[in-house]
């Protein structure tokens, strides 16, 4: 690829209005990479800032960095922001309590900890514990983190996985509980793998190692799934399937309780999957499901049926029930149908099916029996999210939390047999939920569809259209935005601002029929409803165009991106986080290949090349248009959503771009794509973010 020039583009630019200051970008060289797609030649000239590792874009990566700090050291309030958000973070966090093969464990955060801890427990209500693992300690910086726990069959052995800077690739270590020393096991090269414990080892899946240098963004390729058994090096593991035919599908396996039967997922996208099992003993799998166009999983094996939760013939889902000697399902017998509301997960403890729903995008849990029988709700009054229910089939205990946008989490201990919930640990947060309010509204997007949203804010604010307000949407994947409690928020919410959450179309609110109604050459639906929720916030009086940022991270960046480029007068501050932003060459690097179940990609068809190109944010940026201020968040280790996403697309602006507000990219180093971001690198982020925010709308009056 030939660079044209030395100095293709230079740039300088006065901000006006409450910054006043003037704004030099670093020169960004230009290629003449072109590429052809059915006939339509798209010019690339960012294209060497795909290479992560080269000096030059090492090089550009420090002057825009430069650009961006130097900018926000200057707003004046930014500091007071980030020591009060640092005050407000520093209370306990403790989660539920969690057993794993006769081990009780928690989690738990002094404050201020990068990292939090696992602890061991006597037992449930041992409120003390003692330190099993400090993940603070494996690093100077707080950048590994723990993700992923397993306690072998014997409950001797504590496995678990281990991600450095953000990374999606994760390492496996062991140790022995009892003495608290790490034994000489070393997994590596693994992604998106969970661990299960089988006999006296685990089952996991890994990728073949990757060539120096493009660890963080190659394509991930021929997933295999092993067996490791504890005392042996990884050389030694026995490999349990793969399937070089499809390089690309994710392999993954998981046993019942009793390890009885292995389960094999396939995947190759991010919704739809394969499932097959082979008992103890047998050498093949037998399929249940062996297509993609539909998502099941294992609940669990209850008297000698598999219990699975799938839309097959319910795209709200369903729970069936599968005799292994006929899986056809023409066999299958129902055990929860189908409801009005979408069933979320189920989870099976002591003869009774905890069955997880979401009604207009917040949780209503029911109790059956293990025949399906209706037994009774577990009563919420208040409109948020309850998650957990973890256990063994006999387990008698167990714990659920619930947290909404106004209330920081309350763990419940609940008692199985007698649907009895005990309040059991409070947030320690000084956040009093009397002063605020969250309320669910809904509007009508372009086409007519009814589209929810959760506002939050203070109960004494005046609704004059003249509050900041974040709107806040994602859209895609299947993944329901549900209501929760996030310290990130409260700097907004102090200072009399709108926190704004909407459930656009490509979610998994009301299902599969909502999800594929925002996928492929449906995406233009998700703009819509996000363009329609920013109007009625300003229609309502709730904000107005001067008062109104738009946020959204990895597809939600892609949505801020595509929306901004489509409706800049909406807005006056946009703030694309981590998000794909190129949609001719997401497919290229490392997992991307499995969002085209949701994107489709540029090489499908001419029609979809030419809808992708259509709304991609990279290729829609416009000339001659007053943007929002725009801050572009990423870091250079995610290898989820490649930084290259963010930064041709933060070049592609600077070069565009004339206006008088600022278009900058904050790149954060020794992280990724939000996962195990230590405490200090999100205090940080999150008051640079709300402080360009603030500093970028009228001073409210």
């Amino acid at each position: 690829m030939k660079i044209i020039g030395k100095m293709t583009i230079a740039l300088a630019i006065t901000i006006t209005g409450c910054t006043n200051q003037k704004i030099e970008y670093p020169v960004t060289q230009k290629c003449d990479q072109k590429d052809d797609y059915f006939g339509t030649i798209v010019e690339d000239p960012y294209r060497w800032l795909e290479n992560d590792t080269s000096a030059e874009t090492a090089a550009w990566v420090k002057a825009e960095n430069e650009v961006t700090f130097k900018y926000l050291d200057k707003i004046p309030f930014r500091s007071e922001i980030r020591e009060h958000l640092k005050e407000q973070w520093n209370y306990p966090k403790v989660s539920s309590p969690f057993k794993i093969n006769g081990r009780w464990m928690q989690y738990k955060n002094s404050g201020l900890q990068n990292q939090s801890v696992l602890y061991l427990l006597e037992n449930y209500d041992d409120t003390v514990g003692t330190i099993l693992l400090d993940p603070n300690k494996l690093s100077d910086d707080g950048t590994v983190a723990l993700t992923d726990i397993e306690v072998s069959n014997d409950g001797k052995t504590l496995i678990y996985s281990i991600a450095r800077g953000g990374s999606d690739w994760n390492e496996i270590m062991f140790m022995d509980i009892d003495s608290r020393k790490g034994l000489e096991d070393h997994l590596k090269w693994i992604k998106f793998s969970g661990i299960e414990a089988y006999k006296d080892g685990i089952i996991y899946n890994r990728y073949p190692e990757p060539k120096k240098g493009d660890e963080l963004t190659a394509m991930n390729e021929n997933c295999m799934v092993y067996f490791h058994k504890i005392g042996t090096g990884q050389s030694e593991d026995a490999l349990i399937y793969s399937d070089p035919a499809h390089p690309i599908r994710i392999n993954s396996i998981s046993t019942d309780e009793s390890g009885e039967y292995l389960f094999l997922y396939g995947s190759e996208g991010t919704s739809g999957n394969t499932i097959a099992f082979r008992k103890e003993g047998d050498k093949r799998f037998t399929p249940i499901v062996d297509d993609f166009e539909n998502n099941t999983y294992l609940v669990e094996v209850i008297n000698g049926k598999f219990y699975l939760y799938t839309d097959i013939d319910a795209p709200r889902y369903r729970l069936v029930a599968v005799d292994p000697k006929n899986v056809a399902r023409s066999a299958w017998t129902e055990i929860i149908p189908e409801d009005d509301c979408v069933l979320e997960g189920v989870s099976a403890l002591h003869d009774k099916l905890i069955a997880f729903y979401l009604k207009d995008a917040h949780t209503l849990v029911k109790v059956f029996d293990n025949n399906g029988k209706y037994l009774y709700n577990i009563d919420n009054e208040a409109v948020g999210s309850i998650s957990g229910f973890g256990g063994k089939k006999d387990d008698t205990l167990t714990f659920y939390s619930f947290t909404s946008y106004n209330v920081p989490s309350i763990t419940y201990k609940y008692d199985v047999d007698h649907n009895v919930s005990t309040e059991f640990y409070r947030s320690k947060i000084k956040f009093d939920s009397e002063n605020y309010i969250t309320k669910q509204v809904f509007f009508n997007s372009k086409d007519g569809t009814r589209i929810p949203m959760f506002l939050t804010y203070r109960k004494d604010i005046e609704l004059n259209g003249k509050n900041p307000t974040m709107l806040y949407g994602y859209g895609g994947f299947n993944s329901s935005l549900t209501p929760s409690f996030a310290i990130s928020r409260l700097p907004l919410l102090e200072r009399g601002g709108i926190y704004a959450v909407v459930n656009l179309r490509g979610g998994g609110e009301y299902g599969e029929d909502w999800h594929k109604a925002g996928t492929k050459m449906n995406k233009q639906n998700v703009f819509d409803d996000c363009i329609a929720a920013a109007e009625y916030l300003i229609d309502n009086k709730y904000t107005s165009p001067e008062y109104l940022a738009l946020s959204g991270g990895s597809n939600g960046g892609l949505l801020v991106g595509a929306v901004i480029n489509q409706r800049p007068d909406l807005f006056a501050v946009a703030l694309p986080a981590v998000g794909v932003m190129d949609m001719l060459r997401y497919h290229k690097f490392t997992i991307g290949k499995h969002w085209a179940v949701d994107y489709g990609t540029s090489e499908d068809s001419k029609e979809m090349f030419e809808y992708l190109y259509g709304y991609s944010p990279l290729h829609t940026i416009k000339e001659n248009v007053e943007y929002p201020a725009i801050l572009v968040t990423t870091a250079d280790h995610d290898d989820r959503v490649v930084p290259a996403h963010s930064f041709k697309y933060a070049a592609t602006l600077q070069e565009k771009y004339h206006g008088d507000k600022p278009v900058l990219i904050r790149i954060e180093s020794q992280a990724g794509h939000g996962a195990g971001k230590p405490t200090e690198k999100s205090i940080n982020e999150i008051a640079d973010v709300m402080s360009f925010m603030f500093y970028n709308m009228p001073k409210k009056k």
